[in-house]
């Protein structure tokens, strides 16, 4: 089944001519069956290449998705068109009292700033209350997800001497998770991100499992049940061409970055980057997807008030 998103959102076309199924709200509403409402916390910069992104991770399941773009009430993009903006996206305070099957929030590139210090922490703090009443399933990317298990947990984020960034190998570290069905033993993720969370630390919090790991870059994918959430710090989503972006913009801006790692064929950033994380992507959202169809209440009315806890 494909997923439901508006005819003329930018990302409807990409999707189209890469062969993944997509339809209009006109073709949805005419098939009786019950979509899983999933909604996207978008608050990346590069507002229409992270809606595809995501569009095409959660578009590839057999299920009828409604995608729903979210953004902050009261924060104010300079990188994406107001057009684009007015047309696509509703602010938080007018879906707040709306139930969403699934919620992504996405990372930001904020990671220097104290949450506290962030100028919509405190609206972002209700959304997270939120979740626990009208979100059935929350996945927080990168800087959301850190955020989110900081606001649940108190766990901090930590400074890196230099940034992590390319692609890195990491480790299945619970294969019988239903959210790793599928998954390969070893497999590269790409990383992009200045700061880190401390393994010991989400250690000392009996309530979470972590997932995925890597030696050199630390803990990637942690499950915590009890809110229903999934915490991802690093970039199964991005692009082939995503981590050269990021290069290519320090490079011709001047700001000190290394070549990222295991990244181009050779190191070299004259080649052409390969894509070795799009199955490990498919696979993980597309089993986040199954576990809410298999465990969400019918009646959306009902999420949040029943004590259902997601699997870890």
């Amino acid at each position: 089944m494909p997923i439901k998103i508006p005819a003329h959102l930018p990302a409807y076309d990409i999707l189209t001519r890469e062969g993944v199924m997509v339809m209009s709200e006109d073709q949805a509403a005419r098939q009786d069956i019950r979509p899983l409402r999933i909604g996207l916390l978008n608050l990346m910069p590069k507002k229409i290449q992270t809606e595809t992104q995501f569009a095409r991770l959660i578009g590839a399941t057999p299920l009828q998705i409604e995608l729903s773009l979210i953004r902050m009430t009261e924060h104010q993009t300079k990188t994406t068109a107001t057009e684009h903006m007015e047309e696509f996206y509703r602010p938080f305070q007018e879906v707040r009292d709306e139930k969403f099957d699934g919620l992504i929030i996405t990372g930001a590139p904020i990671e220097h700033l104290e949450f506290s210090d962030v100028t919509y922490w405190d609206e972002l703090r209700e959304v997270f209350a939120w979740t626990q009443t009208n979100v059935h399933s929350t996945f927080g990317v990168c800087w959301g997800g850190m955020a989110m298990i900081n606001h649940f947990h108190g766990i901090r984020k930590h400074m890196l001497d230099h940034k992590a960034f390319g692609c890195f190998r990491h480790r299945n570290l619970d294969p019988a998770s239903p959210y790793l069905r599928g998954f390969s033993d070893d497999f590269v993720i790409p990383v992009s991100r200045w700061t880190e969370m401390k393994q010991a630390e989400i250690d000392a919090v009996p309530e979470l499992v972590t997932l995925l790991g890597s030696d050199e870059v630390g803990p990637c994918l942690v499950a915590d049940p009890g809110h229903r959430a999934l915490y991802i710090f690093n970039h199964f989503e991005y692009d082939s061409d995503t981590l050269k972006q990021e290069y290519d913009r320090d490079v011709a801006g001047g700001t000190a970055i290394n070549v990222p790692i295991n990244y181009y064929p050779d190191d070299d950033p004259s080649r052409r980057p390969l894509n070795r994380w799009r199955s490990h992507a498919h696979l993980l959202y597309g089993n986040w997807i199954s576990e809410i169809y298999e465990t969400t209440p019918y009646d959306m009315a009902r999420i949040g008030l029943e004590s259902t806890d997601l699997r870890g």
